[in-house]
């Protein structure tokens, strides 16, 4: 698992969506902005209206309406006309005279006046009630908005309760989209009769059915989730901090075909750390690749008869729209959707405190519950509390267990409870819950694939098969079922049948297929049949950027470190260690003999399927940065002397340990999980002839009492074709060029 993984150490801590809301106002704001002049400018307005009297009654300062040329100055000056001829008080145009005449900007002026006095009548008698008009002008604005509000609800396309800019998107775009929904639903209402006329939404199963699936749920804070019994489980690394740390860590799966957790780390190695693998040095990009081949086509799945209703099946489920309501939740649809705003807006706590005054106003409302787990589920988010997020597991449970629950929430419900569990460590929580919704879902392929996985992260391959084989009887070309199942067959050591479903589930392209471990078993597949065209998938994992290169295939890897198959002890810059092995070789020798000789059962067979034949045993002294058992007290020599050597000691992501290796035994090419490590082989016992390792394209023979280097992410691979054992001693150390910080966080492997 990862560790938000429990939020202290995440590969990838969550990272909450921004939501097109977000840019969009609301109608009401839009209105809003719209009718704030008629409030605050209303006094501006008014003294427009009253020709310079303000709504108090006050007259403005008369040098404000003074004319450019008074009335008085016009009857004073003679003024020319068109014709030339000058006149006496602005008069008129003809040589004739006529009388006195009046300039156009008199009479203007004399209307201004009048103007101005019926506005102080109006305003002194008040003749007008200006409150009123106010007034009445904010009830007209509220009734348009509402009008204009039920208009814009019809094209309301994704049930948020207003026209934003998803809806805008169907009507532009994906308006044959939506038509062609609702011909779906006119059609399914018209088939299920009075069903539906119960509840147009309401289509969860019988409420009974559903509590008595739901009343023995775990729940999912007492010891019997901690613990998961995990094959090939590692413990914990130290935590930095109190926050948000799994209890337990199942999450990915190991080279050898058993579960392993996936290693993560905090702050900036979270950060560095990838599945994906170093870029390779110079002197790496030297070393010749294997001779290209076609690569493999990612083919389009063929339209048959058995592909069709699947394909069909997926086609509709990525139209239909989740229905959430149920009819007593649209009658307080508003009061939802206002916080379910707050919620995307990032207002989190808002937004819990809304879903809670909801939840205690309508404890029926499956919604209400539903957006209340989602604030607590962000904000644990956001504070990075275990505490938190376990609210939010309890609330998914309890919002999918109340009555009159739609079939859409409780199946999101159930599902994101599913993901959190995991995401705490609490695997068998998590499978309880899955198995649930399979029950309630059982024609939902998705499900029943989300339960495979969680049979395997709980190392229970047999469950996970089983299931498997019953999502691939009912769609066979389900490509995700294919890898999967394809993987679990080659952990059987069933390597010829497990290559056509991995091969196949990769072609498919499909969701969760493209993933460096499927590409990595189906080399190592087709590898151990002798079908060379394992290097072509090899190729195809590096370009995808699953694997470093086609001879670096490693998996959990930090980003940027020195990439090269072999390497001098100078290089390593662990001289000292070197020295003091190839010093004290014969000690350590000896020791190792001496528990041989005793016959006692220390040298365990190896057990990740590498051998294509023969005998290798094994006796490990450190792993994962610990003392395992008792092992030292058979050796104690040579435990004292390594305990100088934190690097070696303290690596997490490596083992001390004796190798002893029969005639007549072959090692299969392979690579180790992670890049953080070198290895160190001491020879002890060798054979003059026989016995080689391969490291990418070149071949070695070990020495008594020297030392070889290697970086065993490389592909690599043994002969013991000798008439005698081989024994040597194996050390890791870290890589050179980890940090101090990196090596202590750092997950073990």
């Amino acid at each position: 698992m990862q560790r938000y993984r429990r939020y202290g150490a995440s590969s990838s801590a969550p990272v909450e969506e921004v939501h097109a809301e977000d840019e969009v106002s609301t109608e009401e704001e839009v209105f809003e902005q719209d009718t704030e002049p008629l409030v605050e400018g209303g006094g501006q307005a008014e003294v427009q209206q009253t020709g310079g009297v303000t709504k108090d009654g006050v007259q403005p300062m008369k040098d404000d309406l003074t004319p450019a040329v008074s009335e008085t100055e016009a009857k004073n000056h003679p003024v020319e006309s068109k014709n030339g001829k000058r006149t006496e008080g602005g008069g008129g145009g003809g040589d004739t005279g006529g009388g006195p005449k009046y300039s156009m900007f008199t009479w203007l002026v004399v209307l201004a006046l009048l103007g101005v006095w019926s506005s102080v009548a109006v305003v002194y008698f008040d003749i007008v009630d200006y409150d009123s008009v106010i007034a009445r002008a904010k009830e007209f604005h509220m009734n348009f908005s509402q009008v204009l509000q039920g208009k814009l609800t019809a094209y309301d396309a994704d049930g948020d309760g207003d026209f934003d800019v998803e809806d805008a998107k169907v009507l532009l775009g994906l308006k044959a989209e939506r038509q062609e929904q609702e011909a779906e639903s006119s059609q399914h209402v018209t088939e299920t009769g009075s069903e539906q006329a119960v509840g147009p939404e309401s289509t969860s199963p019988d409420a009974t059915e559903r509590e008595a699936l739901l009343l023995q749920d775990g729940a999912d804070s007492g010891s019997q989730d901690v613990e998961s019994e995990i094959q090939a489980a590692v413990s914990l690394p130290p935590v930095l901090d109190n926050s948000f740390v799994p209890e337990e860590e199942t999450d990915s799966i190991d080279t050898t075909g058993v579960l392993l957790k996936d290693p993560t780390t905090q702050g900036s190695v979270a950060e560095s750390e990838r599945l994906t693998s170093s870029t390779l040095t110079d002197e790496a990009e030297k070393q010749p690749e294997p001779p290209a081949t076609a690569e493999p086509q990612m083919e389009t799945r063929p339209d048959t008869p058995e592909t069709r209703p699947q394909e069909k099946l997926k086609e509709k489920m990525k139209k239909k729209k989740p229905k959430l309501f149920n009819k007593f939740d649209k009658s307080i649809k508003t009061e939802i959707d206002a916080a379910e705003k707050l919620r995307k807006k990032g207002k989190v706590e808002e937004a819990l405190k809304a879903f809670e005054q909801l939840v205690q106003q309508y404890p029926h409302s499956p919604r209400a519950r539903y957006g209340k787990a989602q604030a607590e589920d962000d904000l644990a988010e956001k504070l990075r509390s275990n505490d938190m997020l376990q609210r939010a597991i309890t609330s998914y449970r309890e919002a999918a267990e109340l009555p009159d629950v739609t079939s859409d929430l409780l199946r999101a419900a159930l599902k994101r409870r599913a993901e959190r569990q995991q995401f705490l460590g609490r695997i068998r929580g998590s499978l309880a819950t899955l198995e649930k919704l399979v029950q309630v879902f059982p024609d939902d392929i998705s499900l029943k694939n989300d339960l495979g996985v969680a049979h395997l992260l709980i190392g229970d391959n047999k469950g996970a098969k089983k299931v498997y084989e019953e999502v691939l009887a009912a769609a066979p070309a389900d490509g995700f079922a294919k890898v999967h199942y394809g993987f679990i067959l080659k952990s059987e050591n069933k390597i010829a049948e497990s290559i056509p479903y991995l091969r196949e589930g990769l072609e498919s392209g499909e969701p969760g297929t493209d993933d460096g471990r499927f590409y990595f078993h189906l080399g190592d597949a087709l590898q151990r049949v002798g079908d060379d065209s394992a290097y072509d998938w090899y190729e195809l994992g590096h370009k995808r950027g699953h694997f470093a290169s086609v001879w670096q295939r490693s998996l959990y890897n930090v980003d940027g470190l020195r990439a090269q198959p072999w390497w001098t002890a100078k290089e390593t810059g662990y001289t000292d260690l070197v020295k003091m092995l190839e010093r004290n070789w014969k000690t350590i020798r000896d020791e190792a003999l001496a528990m041989m000789d005793q016959n006692t059962g220390v040298f365990m067979p190896e057990e990740e399927n590498l051998r294509e034949r023969g005998e290798w045993g094994q006796y490990t002294l450190w792993q994962q940065g610990k003392k395992v058992g008792n092992s030292c007290q058979g050796v104690p020599k040579t435990c004292s002397l390594m305990e100088r050597y934190p690097e070696a000691t303290g690596c997490k992501r490596g083992q001390i340990k004796f190798s002893v290796m029969q005639p007549g035994t072959h090692v299969w090419p392979h690579t180790g999980p992670t890049n953080c490590r070198l290895r160190m082989h001491l020879g002890l016992v060798i054979p003059k002839h026989g016995c080689r390792i391969r490291c990418t394209n070149q071949t070695r023979e070990w020495e008594e009492g020297k030392v070889l280097i290697f970086d065993d992410s490389f592909e690599h691979e043994v002969w013991q074709e000798a008439d005698s054992f081989r024994l040597i001693f194996i050390v890791d150390v870290w890589h050179p060029e980890l940090t101090p910080y990196q090596r202590q966080t750092l997950s073990p492997i």
